[in-house]
């Protein structure tokens, strides 16, 4: 798996500036809602006073129905926004969890040729001991011994 080091461009360097790209729009989408919401409910109570003329009463229930509908929708907006960074993080998680079982493949896969490669020199060097242990007992005089008694 190619991956970025320090100083380096690769995956990691390239999810790592879309990552906070992404975040800086999150928080722009959260400063602009929260904003709107704000500035709408100060509208609303500067509407909210009660006059005689029904004109003008009138006028400021529509007012404050407009300014009420924008904040809803202010807040629908927010709601989406929770909903979305939900979905990031469960999303972002998952790739580290992904991230981290590769990277443990890996490592076990590197231990595993490792211990291959242990045992085969561990049978070379069993091999070669039984090959001069026969050697030795071939010219040894207790065989020759043996050889002779019936």
């Amino acid at each position: 798996m190619n991956k970025g080091g320090p100083g380096g461009g690769g995956p990691t360097a390239a999810a790592a500036a879309a990552a906070a790209q992404k975040q800086k729009t999150l928080l722009q989408r959260v400063e602009g809602d929260i904003a709107n919401i704000v500035d709408n409910f100060s509208h609303l109570v500067n509407v909210a006073r009660v006059n005689d003329p029904p004109v003008r009463n009138s006028q400021e229930a529509f007012m404050m129905e407009m300014r009420a509908a924008r904040m809803v929708q202010a807040a629908d907006s927010l709601l989406k926004l929770v909903s979305e960074l939900k979905q990031t993080a469960i999303f972002s998680g998952f790739a580290s969890l992904n991230d981290h079982v590769e990277q443990r493949r890996v490592e076990f896969n590197q231990l595993a040729e490792k211990t291959d490669h242990t045992l085969s020199r561990i049978g070379e060097e069993a091999a070669a001991s039984l090959k001069e242990l026969e050697s030795h007992y071939s010219s040894s005089a207790q065989k020759t011994i043996q050889e002779t008694q019936p």
